[in-house]
């Protein structure tokens, strides 16, 4: 497996967000976690992240224990995030923002900045190359001198995204990510997803569409206050009945 989360607890003070909570996503799938507001999902995601250290339980990368680790040493360990609410640089271009994300990769020092060393040169010539095939990629290319504030709602999803993705993650973790969309901006991001999957990179999901998670995801899991109530397939979780009861609430075609 990717990514193991064994029994996740979380308290804050008497309040249990996450009680006894166990994942295991395996590389390069689409795994969803679904749930209604304030059954544990975001909290979960801050677990995995580094900004909550659990109050008891494991987080495995690989064959690495990244649990309790900073937010900074997890990027470096591989995982990259979005979050519900859009957190660009909004003065800043589309091309400083992916920037920002690839800077966990620049290896240059102090030294290097003051005398413009070869090193650094050469660094910033790589960067250069891979945001310029991200944007590309992903079709932000002809966006990449404007400002993100600029830019149509869609696309200011998107580009958080590949922000992202300019770490290099081998698990990106997306909270809502359609969250606002339109249908048609909603259809092209589920493509960007799979393109994203196709790349390698395995992908682990809080979103409230029914409808996109029921399409995309191969497995999902289900919280509900704080607990997993339900984990497999799409077909399996919405035929579910202590899923429709605490979610759903009917069947999703």
């Amino acid at each position: 497996m990717l990514l193991s989360c064994d029994h996740l607890i979380m308290r804050f003070g008497g309040l249990v967000a996450v009680n006894d909570v166990s994942l295991q996503v395996a590389p390069g799938e689409i795994y969803g976690l679904i749930g209604p507001n304030g059954s544990g999902k975001t909290t979960m995601f801050n677990i995995i992240t580094g900004i909550f250290r659990p109050t008891s339980g494991n987080i495995i990368l690989g064959r690495e224990d990244i649990t309790g680790k900073r937010p900074d040493s997890i990027t470096h360990h591989g995982v990259g995030r979005t979050f519900q609410n859009i957190r660009l640089f909004a003065n800043m271009t589309v091309w400083e923002n992916v920037m920002v994300g690839r800077h966990c990769h620049l290896r240059e020092s102090l030294f290097d900045d003051l005398f413009n060393t070869p090193r650094k040169r050469r660094e910033e010539r790589v960067a250069e190359e891979y945001i310029n095939g991200l944007l590309e990629l992903f079709q932000l290319g002809a966006w990449k001198q404007e400002k993100a504030k600029n830019l149509p709602y869609g696309l200011q999803r998107e580009l958080e995204i590949v922000r992202a993705l300019a770490a290099e993650p081998e698990l990106l973790l997306l909270d809502e990510p359609a969250a606002g969309m339109n249908p048609q901006e909603t259809t092209e991001l589920m493509a960007l997803i799979r393109k994203i999957r196709d790349r390698g990179v395995t992908i682990l999901l809080v979103e409230h569409d029914m409808k996109l998670v029921m399409k995309i995801c191969d497995r999902i899991a289900v919280l509900d206050n704080g607990s997993k109530i339900a984990e497999g397939t799409p077909q399996d979780v919405q035929s579910n009945p202590d899923v429709i009861k605490a979610y759903l609430g009917a069947q999703v075609n």
